[in-house]
């Protein structure tokens, strides 16, 4: 993977070792030489993984649609700036920037971002792989709540297990380097997409 998209909070929260690993994925991706595609902000544990690209050369890729891009939120060092019309356009440039998807602790917006791209992986419309790092158990009810829906049927377990998991960021990039994409549903007729 050349190239990932991290999802996470315009907050900062509360919990001192989110934003420690936060700040060590970013540092990670740029030893790998991993271009972070994200929200463009410098704020919050978006900013705080930003920053550990940036703080070890590496490059960073930020997509934000033009009605937050304000000197409050956007970062100055960005290795380059995308700047869309809207929340749905940032979602799409962010999936066609990046090779693969981490999510990181964040609230609504990285839920909505996380369960967006792994519905167009259920759906067949990409076979990029997409990982949680369950930072200090952060997404334990996530994962729990996942394999309700897997037991009520309405979630498959192929499905489930095609998101990758990982407490560490080592392992989580493993997996991700090595993961398999599932067939795509043979009921799908891409052509009315």
């Amino acid at each position: 993977m050349n190239s990932i998209a991290v999802f996470c909070g315009a907050s900062l929260g509360n919990d001192n070792i989110i934003i420690s690993e936060a700040h060590a994925l970013g540092k990670t991706l740029a030893q790998n030489n991993i271009t972070l595609v994200y929200g463009a902000a410098k704020i919050g544990i978006m900013g705080v993984v930003a920053k550990g690209v940036l703080e070890n050369n590496g490059k960073v890729l930020g997509i934000i649609p033009n009605f937050l891009k304000t000197k409050e939120i956007v970062s100055e060092d960005l290795t380059q700036l995308i700047v869309t019309n809207n929340m749905h356009d940032r979602k799409v440039k962010m999936y066609e920037k990046s090779d693969g998807f981490i999510v990181i602790p964040g609230g609504f917006g990285t839920m909505d971002e996380f369960f967006e791209i792994t519905t167009w992986g259920q759906l067949g419309l990409h076979i990029k792989p997409i990982g949680i790092l369950n930072i200090n158990g952060y997404y334990d009810a996530l994962i729990q709540q996942s394999k309700v829906m897997v037991s009520k049927g309405f979630l498959s377990e192929e499905n489930f297990k095609a998101v990758v998991i990982d407490n560490t960021i080592d392992g989580l990039l493993d997996k991700m380097n090595n993961f398999k994409p599932l067939p795509a549903p043979k009921w799908l007729n891409k052509d009315r997409l």
